[in-house]
């Protein structure tokens, strides 16, 4: 939660939603403008429209609950004989992973954006017109029990993950000196009790600041851990996270034949369109030069004229 689009690129993003559109086209990758409101409102950028606000995103996190839902029942069920965190030492390239040596069971999540949506600090950041200020995410995370919501699908999802007995742990890097307004905050919204240093991990539980391979770990010490869910690449294991990856590598790294079939086989990873590692890129990382296209000069010059 501590990387948040720049302000400038909110404004920038917010500046193309708001743009004119003479002919809407069902399915059109032009931003389609929305019932006006008055010019001093404050205005969702387009990331926040469609995870918070779309029935789109709401499909999609059910189907994906869902998934892992059945996917932690049929591991449970089977009795595995290794977990899906990665051993100390080992690396996406060439992964290892632990025995599960007769350890309970036991599924991992993200908190934020992954188990709830936070409805009351996003809501203040685009009310108040600026970006990610940590002074007051550390008062959210003390003071914002009941403005935080479920992750549509995701109370259902952990009653069955329960039900097949399984123990839901949540792996954050929310600060471990705000402990118990996350504990509150996750009961307010109905994702469950839980118990810092149990089943509730926080940043500062381990030294490897908001890394969080010391955290899973410390869990897969005493769990056979059988899914890691959350909304970054970095809640399932640092080394996607390293900073001297270029969009292209870490992408590729992803679809290494060594882990690529673990995606939605133990690692799941939900949709935020709305800040984090994911939100980076230039122009020709997100539309690669071999992709690059003109209009013929007849149509161009029957959109300028």
């Amino acid at each position: 939660m501590k990387q948040i689009l720049s302000l400038a690129f909110v404004a920038l993003l917010a500046a193309c939603q708001t743009a004119p559109v003479d002919t809407p086209i069902a399915d059109s990758p032009i931003p389609v403008p929305q019932a006006e409101s008055a010019p001093d409102a404050p205005q969702p950028i387009p990331g926040q429209q469609w995870l918070y606000g779309s029935a789109e995103a709401s499909v999609a996190m059910r189907q994906a609950w869902a998934g892992i839902a059945g996917f932690v029942e049929a591991k449970a069920a089977s009795g595995p004989s290794h977990g899906v965190v990665l051993a100390p030492g080992s690396m996406p390239e060439q992964p290892s992973f632990l025995a599960c040596e007769g350890k309970p069971l036991a599924a991992v999540f993200d908190a934020d954006e992954t188990l709830i949506w936070n409805l009351g600090s996003m809501g203040y950041f685009t009310r108040a017109g600026i970006g990610f200020d940590p002074g007051i995410w550390d008062d959210w995370e003390r003071t914002g029990a009941g403005k935080a919501v479920p992750v549509p699908g995701a109370l259902a999802g952990l009653d069955r993950i329960r039900a097949a007995g399984v123990t839901v742990i949540v792996n954050t890097n929310r600060a471990a000196v705000n402990a118990a307004g996350s504990v509150d905050t996750l009961r307010e919204a109905g994702i469950g009790d839980f118990t810092h240093g149990e089943t509730l991990f926080l940043q500062g539980d381990a030294p490897d600041g908001s890394g969080k391979d010391g955290r899973r770990a410390m869990i897969a010490g005493n769990y056979c851990v059988v899914a890691l869910v959350g909304d970054q690449l970095g809640d399932i294991a640092d080394p996607f996270n390293d900073k001297s990856l270029s969009v292209a590598e870490r992408r590729a790294l992803t679809e290494a034949p060594s882990v690529a079939g673990l995606w939605g086989n133990g690692w799941f990873v939900l949709p935020n369109p709305v800040y984090g590692p994911s939100i980076r890129g230039g122009f020709d990382d997100v539309f690669p030069p071999e992709t690059h296209w003109e209009p013929t000069p007849q149509a161009e010059a029957e959109v300028i004229n």
